[in-house]
């Protein structure tokens, strides 16, 4: 099939590949245009846009879409000429208005990393995690102007483990799009069968991450602050205040050991495998940490340069 790409970051990365190598037509990449990065402030070019040069396929960056922008038109021409049988978008990160939703022959084809309509947005993966869903998955959706609102063609459900963080149930997720799309594809569209549509009831949304986020509320349960912090590890990570610095916490882990009495926040245990800290209620481990300007260690690394006493608090 002649086959128009939009994605942006690593999990798309992935899926643009597999139909690489499934021996589809990509006529024309679309990614989000290069972004400052770092302290110097270089032109950062995103996955996609690396794997589609290094595959030597055309790279199309507008920084919108929307049909009032000046390169919107440009972009919507080329689209055009280009006639494709299909667009696949994954986490493109830009509102595809109805006028591109239209071009390609058989419309716009959505990886969605969630069983849909729960978690439909931005930010699925680490909602699942952090609100302590059990279960996610992939939908492959026929996209339509409403966000995340098209009817259904294939869902491929993925457990969420006590072990998952974000990078591993990512990963995890990134190569289940990867092959639905494939199969989707090889066939399309099914003979016989339509896309299902989303159910009213249950749409749940998936805001992008703020900073409120991240900042971990000691007072509440310690099975809520350990699936906030693994939502967030390896990036960008869940933040608190120790010492008067703001302080990265990941490596949870559910403490099973006897609380004493003790305040939300307050260690309680310090070792080389970790800080144990109460909760609200219970307690966590946290198995490594960053400071301010410094890079991830493990506790034993990090209590070397900063020691920590039981009794201290993070607030």
């Amino acid at each position: 099939m002649r086959i128009v790409f939009a994605g942006t970051p690593e999990f798309a990365r992935v899926s643009l590949l597999a139909l690489i190598e499934a021996g589809h037509d990509c006529v024309a990449v679309m990614t989000q245009p290069d972004r400052p990065s770092g302290r110097g402030r270089q032109l950062l070019e995103s996955p996609v846009k690396r794997e589609a040069s290094r595959l030597g396929l055309q790279v199309m960056q507008p920084a919108s879409l929307k049909l009032s922008h000046p390169e919107s038109g440009p972009a919507l021409e080329c689209l055009r000429q280009l006639a494709p049988d299909v667009m696949v978008v994954v986490a493109y990160g830009l509102l595809i208005p109805a006028a591109v939703l239209a071009l390609p022959r058989l419309g716009c084809i959505n990886i969605h990393a969630s069983l849909l309509p729960r978690w439909r947005g931005a930010a699925p993966i680490q909602r699942a995690i952090a609100a302590g869903d059990r279960e996610t998955g992939i939908a492959l959706m026929q996209m339509e102007e409403g966000l995340d609102t098209g009817p259904v063609w294939a869902e491929y459900r993925c457990p969420i483990g006590p072990d998952d963080n974000f990078q591993s149930l990512h990963d995890r997720l990134a190569n289940l799009g990867a092959r639905g799309i494939v199969d989707l594809l090889a066939q399309f569209p099914p003979r016989g069968r339509q896309p299902m549509p989303q159910s009213p009831d249950g749409a749940v949304y998936a805001q992008k991450i703020s900073k409120t986020d991240l900042e971990i509320d000691w007072s509440r349960p310690a099975t809520e602050v350990f699936n906030q912090i693994r939502a967030y590890d390896p990036t960008p990570g869940a933040v608190t205040r120790f010492g008067g610095q703001v302080l990265k916490c990941f490596e949870a882990k559910l403490w099973a050991g006897g609380l004493k009495k003790s305040l939300p926040g307050q260690i309680i245990e310090v070792s080389p495998a970790g800080i144990v800290v109460a909760c609200g209620e219970g307690a966590i481990t946290i198995g490594a940490a960053q400071r301010p300007g410094g890079r991830r260690l493990q506790m034993r690394e990090f209590l070397n340069g900063w020691p920590v006493i039981v009794g201290q608090s993070f607030l």
